[in-house]
């Protein structure tokens, strides 16, 4: 195991931390990370796995590579996020449930969306035109950079379990740790740059980026509930608009030359 105590150097020094910061983080005293580094012990399992989640290294690789020799990329623990780590509940005919995130629910959903029993507690509703071999999720919307879905709204989503399954310009809800619960229109940059571009149907909000480390969860958007139906545009009409009234309106001029 010496690659393991010469790899926790370099990532150590790699960061700018020292031997007492680097024990803080891991609840360590600094004469164990010395006692590492030094090659007079070895890290158990548990500070191992610590350890994969504050440099966002690959296990595999921190005990057996030569990580000052491979690319960062490459020693970067994959983002995918496996079913292991979704909590769902089963009805009585041990159907997965569709568990509703309301907006109050959302801030504490961040927290608790590994919790079996945060999740239970959630509200249950149903869509009985979902396929019933999925994973689905519904999330409440707020704001309005998705018009015309409406603030309010309710999306349906299903369960994504990697980021490299996200398909460019699609509809996501994404659970993030800075951004919190996100829905936008997704494009993929996650093997080149390491991060998602968020886009807004409302163009009066700017795109931004997540970087992909930063999901805890993906759901794609399969169909949406709201009690509000879309409003007028107002008379500012856009191109696409503009030119099926041209069309209707051609179309009466013709019938009426034939009368």
């Amino acid at each position: 195991m010496a690659t393991v105590n010469k790899n926790l150097k370099f990532l150590r020094t790699q960061k700018g931390l020292t031997q007492k910061q680097l024990a803080e983080k891991l609840g360590l005293k600094q004469a164990a990370i010395g006692a590492y580094e030094e090659e007079r012990a070895t890290p158990p399992l548990s500070s191992l796995l610590d350890i994969t989640k504050i440099f966002n290294v690959n296990l595999d690789a921190l005990v057996s590579q030569d990580l000052s020799k491979v690319s960062e990329k490459d020693r970067k623990a994959a983002p995918s996020k496996g079913k292991e780590v979704l909590a769902i509940t089963v009805d009585s005919n041990n159907k997965e449930n569709v568990e509703l995130v309301s907006q109050k629910a959302s801030a504490g959903y961040l927290g608790g969306y590994q919790d079996p029993e945060f999740v239970k507690d959630l509200p249950k509703i149903s869509l009985p035109v979902l396929p019933r071999n999925k994973t689905y999720r519904a999330f409440e919307i707020q704001g309005d950079s998705m018009l015309p879905v409406q603030p309010g709204s309710i999306i349906f989503g299903e369960y994504v379990e990697d980021v490299g399954d996200i398909k460019n310009g699609k509809l996501y809800i994404l659970v993030t740790k800075q951004d919190g619960i996100v829905f936008k229109r997704v494009f993929n940059f996650a093997d080149d740059e390491g991060k998602l571009l968020a886009v807004s149907d409302n163009r009066q909000y700017q795109p931004f980026s997540v970087t992909a480390d930063d999901v805890l969860e993906i759901w794609a958007a399969k169909a949406f509930f709201s009690n509000q139906f879309p409003e007028g545009n107002g008379g500012n009409q856009s191109v696409s608009d503009q030119l099926a009234l041209q069309i209707v309106k051609l179309q009466q001029e013709l019938q009426g030359k034939k009368k």
